[in-house]
């Protein structure tokens, strides 16, 4: 428990520095030379989609299946074959409907209707929080874990009070970097 202040604050100085860049490309963004549409940029985009899942997720299941893990990878890797032609009739037909969420996108092809937009923006919330979740607990388990270091331990408890469980200041914190 002795590193959890200094794993706090590793952390908290982290948040600031993507707080940080954020600002910076916010306000390159303003003055007319966004670094968005650099293709660097959008490469390391990508690595959004190795994530908690891949850390805690893919690596247990190729220690337990082999190569049972491959088609997690597989399916994402063939569909860049397809993109290009894929995303380019997506962004037309964006532009053309002038939509800029799966919502908008969605209910545009179906005479713009409301109800539409709010079901599958409803669907989408459900179906991201599980996710959501999968993130926060990886969090606070890595937390947990460099926390206590030299004892790495897989029984730490699961069964905390809310205002004992990390996770849940993981949470308001991340809120409020997101606000």
């Amino acid at each position: 428990m002795r590193f959890a202040w200094l794993v706090f604050f590793i952390s908290l100085a982290y948040l600031g520095l993507l707080f940080l860049i954020a600002h910076f490309t916010d306000r390159r963004a303003r003055q007319g030379r966004s670094i968005g549409a650099n293709p660097y940029v959008y490469s390391l985009s990508l690595a959004v989609y190795c994530t908690s899942w891949t850390f805690y997720g893919s690596v247990g299941r190729a220690a337990t299946d082999g190569i049972g893990f491959l088609p997690i990878y597989l399916g994402p890797t063939l569909l860049f074959l397809v993109a290009p032609f894929l995303l380019r009739k997506i962004l037309k037909i964006a532009e053309l409907q002038r939509t800029t969420s799966i919502a908008d996108f969605i209910s545009s092809r179906y005479g713009k209707s409301q109800i539409l937009a709010g079901l599958v923006t409803v669907v989408a919330v459900i179906g991201i929080m599980p996710y959501i979740a999968l993130q926060l607990k990886a969090v606070s388990t890595s937390f947990d874990t460099l926390s206590h270091y030299p004892r790495v331990s897989s029984t730490l408890s699961d069964t905390v009070g809310i205002l004992d469980d990390k996770a849940f200041y993981v949470t308001l914190l991340l809120t409020l970097f997101t606000i």
